[in-house]
């Protein structure tokens, strides 16, 4: 079978991958060996296939069964956001070129995001396009308004604005785990010209972005938590949640929420205060 992307990714995962585990993890002995990780042989026959399928798949000129995959998944340790990306990876049909149509955000989540006045929260689509948010996530973040749409992105916000990089208090781990989201994306939707520019254009622009997309770090991302060094409403530590649109799931609502009575919640009520005072406001497409 001939290659095409999304095989050629799956093949660098796999050899990633391989490259990270040690021999002990998967219950071989630990000797020496001139390249750290398990060798190709190894991977090979603890999944029960031969040498030479396993080397095409690296190369990206081999389409896995579902079955060689449950066993690749076993043997490499993949966690399951890891594995739902190789079969991701493996089932897309790359010779159909797919285009689609300019998302905007779904009616449903329009109200629920106006009805939000004391939560931040926007709304991302696809490759993490900022649809829409409202005035607390704006007075939170930054001013979505005035990025021009065709750079509104969160990926490119975070590797783009150098206040970012003191808004939030580890940076580092907030921007792994967008370019670990894209990945996911770029898995779903290997087709996307608009998905590639933007990896093309952080990879020249960011050495840490190019460093981590070629990692092959893998996540779907739905929760966690977040403190941030506010220039008006000092640290806040918000826990983040994802709702995804059941009308589209290619859209998700982002909402920061504090506990409530803490200084989080606190600071969070004083940041609604200011946002209304400096007309600080929503998105209305």
């Amino acid at each position: 079978m001939t290659s095409n992307a999304p095989l050629k990714e799956l093949g660098e995962f796999l050899k990633t991958r391989r490259g990270e585990l040690s021999p002990r993890t998967v219950g071989l002995p630990d000797t020496p060996r001139r390249v750290p990780g398990l060798r190709r042989e190894e991977v090979a026959q603890l999944a029960s296939i031969s040498t030479d399928y396993y080397i095409r798949l690296e190369q990206g000129r081999m389409q896995p069964s579902g079955l060689v995959l449950q066993a690749l998944v076993r043997v490499l340790h993949l966690s399951d956001d890891q594995r739902d990306y190789v079969f991701e990876l493996a089932g897309r049909d790359a010779a159909r070129p797919r285009r689609r149509s300019l998302q905007k955000v779904q009616p449903q989540l329009r109200r629920v995001l106006d009805d939000l006045t004391s939560t931040p929260a926007v709304v991302l689509g696809r490759r993490m396009d900022v649809l829409a948010w409202n005035s607390l996530a704006a007075a939170l973040v930054t001013d979505f308004s005035k990025i021009p749409d065709k750079h509104r992105n969160y990926v490119r916000i975070l590797f783009t604005d150098p206040l970012m990089r003191t808004l939030y208090a580890d940076w580092n781990a907030v921007a792994r785990l967008s370019v670990a989201i894209l990945r996911m994306e770029a898995a779903k939707y290997p087709q996307d010209t608009r998905l590639t520019s933007l990896v093309g254009e952080l990879c020249v622009r960011d050495e840490d972005f190019r460093t981590w997309w070629g990692s092959h770090q893998v996540t779907a991302g739905n929760v966690g938590t977040k403190t941030l060094h506010h220039p008006v409403a000092g640290d806040i530590t918000l826990d983040w949640d994802t709702l995804t649109a059941g009308t589209d799931p290619d859209q998700h609502l982002i909402v920061w929420t504090a506990e409530p009575g803490s200084p989080s919640h606190d600071a969070l009520r004083l940041l609604a205060s200011w946002a209304a005072s400096t007309h600080i406001s929503a998105s209305t497409a």
